[in-house]
């Protein structure tokens, strides 16, 4: 193949003018002929840069509205054709076809489209048809043609044409054949995703998602594995989207552990301060308060252990009262929907604590696709976005809920589908007081629940554990009564959980012996 090649002529047809005129300008220094269309070419004459419409290459204007300006052979045979291939270069000179060495293009503002809520016209009309066609063209026919999908490019372009002599090695010109291919991919995806969700296509033959790079990570769950981390584009609120105010770089386990508890911080959004404390993507300690710190300060007291060196959440933004409290630990992130001046400055002395900020809390409830990596392909499925209101609740036993238990029992569901399976979450008053999660057997996370509970009332010199009196959820059904009767044994009175074990009977009559008061949701939570 060839390596060096120099670039005469360039297309450029962008959406994003961007640095447009710098760049275009520097192309023209370099005695470079621009062609162009549209909105591009009329940016460029004004700027005062000789510019030659691409209709006057093709001998047609730009017609239906610019739907069909590049679509012809003068402007597809310039790109695609192999410079070596004399019966290439006859047809060339036959058509009069010109040589098209360098393509600039990116792509109508489709995702941008969808992401303001377009409406289906709108975003039908925004799908780019030419530039694909063009991107796919260059980028095939990188051999001899250099192709720019990015504005981030620009710079390095043209560093790579100072230092080649206004040409470009074949290495720059494969890599970026590939991150065209892959900007045509994205595009492609995001159209096939949202088409399938406006024609209600819940699973479309084909499924396909993309990312864009935001950060090559030092490395993945551990050392030897590589890693990085892609934005969807969508504008979520979370640890993509957060602004990250000091502290390194965030890791793999790091991005994880932040979403996690993000998303489970605002399933409390609106119900006054929150905070959630996460260590290896489990809950070790969620907690509402009057303040901040006071919230922080229960969930806290849950787990100190697990705590140190975990992800906190919070649902409002950080103040100084509550990061004060934050540093007396060692903590890893902490994040919020904003954070004062006084809560940075308290940071500042805390190198290592990454603080992150965003705009908002995401919307638990909002519709959204997960999907997971198995040998030979992937699962997609909906975000668990469940949620159970008190008229959903069925009482099974002969006695109901209190009032603050039923409080209880809805801030305990709402911890447990965030907790691994099986889940056991203890709640007190506003507060997990205990945490089981990730075991085999259910009956197993009830019981390190409950000895978890034990051995902070042991640390914090309490005469019995805070279980004493408090409500239990489970995630899914307890499939016997063993599991119901050791939360009973902890301290719990009552219970929420899915039902639907053809044993319900045998737990609700465990229940009712030990005074227990018990609420079926019809709802499990699974978490792997």
């Amino acid at each position: 193949m060839t390596d060096l090649v120099p670039i005469r002529r360039a297309l450029i047809s962008v959406s994003d003018k961007t640095g447009l005129v710098e760049f275009a300008r520097a192309l023209n220094a370099r005695g470079i002929e621009l062609l162009s269309t549209g909105g591009t070419a009329k940016a460029l004459r004004e700027a005062g840069l000789s510019v030659r419409d691409v209709a006057d290459v093709t001998g047609f204007p730009e017609m239906m509205d610019g739907r069909v300006k590049t679509l012809h052979p003068a402007v597809h045979g310039g790109l695609l054709a192999l410079r070596n291939d004399q019966e290439h270069l006859a047809a060339m000179q036959a058509h009069k076809i010109p040589e098209i060495d360098l393509l600039v293009v990116n792509l109508y503002p489709f995702e941008e489209t969808v992401a303001k809520g377009g409406d289906y016209a709108d975003c039908i009309e925004n799908i780019d048809i030419g530039g694909p066609a063009m991107i796919r063209a260059a980028a095939k026919n990188h051999e001899f043609v250099t192709v720019i999908v990015d504005v981030a490019d620009y710079h390095p372009l043209l560093a790579e044409l100072d230092a080649n002599d206004d040409r470009t090695s074949l290495a720059w010109r494969k890599r970026q054949a590939q991150i065209a291919y892959a900007r045509t991919a994205a595009y492609d995806a995001a159209v096939s995703t949202w088409m399938a969700a406006a024609i209600g296509e819940t699973t479309p033959r084909r499924r396909s998602f993309a990312g864009t790079l935001a950060q090559s990570l030092r490395y993945g769950e551990n050392p030897h594995q590589c890693a990085a981390f892609y934005t969807d584009g969508s504008a979520r609120p979370g640890v993509a989207t957060a602004r990250q105010w000091q502290g390194k770089q965030l890791s793999y386990n790091n991005i994880n552990d932040t979403d996690a508890a993000f998303e489970l911080v605002a399933e409390f959004a609106g119900k006054g301060p929150a905070c959630a404390i996460i260590k290896h993507a489990n809950p070790c300690g969620v907690a509402t308060g009057k303040t901040l710190k006071e919230a922080y300060q229960r969930a806290f007291q849950c787990d100190q252990t697990s705590a140190f060196g975990g992800i906190i959440a919070l649902n409002q933004p950080l103040d100084a009262a509550t990061a004060e409290e934050i540093a007396g630990i060692f903590t890893e992130v902490v994040i919020a929907p904003g954070a004062d001046d006084a809560a940075k400055a308290v940071f500042t002395s805390k190198k290592n604590l990454r603080l992150l900020t965003t705009d908002g809390l995401p919307d638990p409830v909002a519709p959204i696709l997960t999907f997971r990596q198995v040998a030979g392909g992937f699962l997609v499925q909906d975000k668990d976005n469940g949620a159970v209101l008190p008229a959903d609740l069925q009482v099974v036993t002969k006695r109901s809920p209190t009032q603050a238990e039923l409080d209880d029992l809805l801030f305990a569901w709402k911890v447990a589908k965030h907790v691994k399976s099986n889940a056991i979450v203890y709640v007190k008053d506003g507060a997990t007081v205990g945490v089981g999660a990730g075991q085999m057997s259910r009956v197993d996370s009830t019981r390190i629940a409950a000895r978890k509970a034990q051995d902070m009332a042991d640390a914090l010199g309490l005469a019995e554990p805070l279980t004493r009196g408090c409500v239990v959820a489970s995630d899914a059904f307890f499939p016997f009564a063993d599991g119901l009767l050791t939360a009973a044994e902890a301290g719990a009175t009552a219970v929420i959980q899915p039902g639907g074990s053809v044993r319900d009977a045998e737990v609700i009559a465990a229940a009712d012996e030990a005074g227990l008061a018990m609420v079926f949701t019809g709802m499990r939570h699974f978490r792997h």
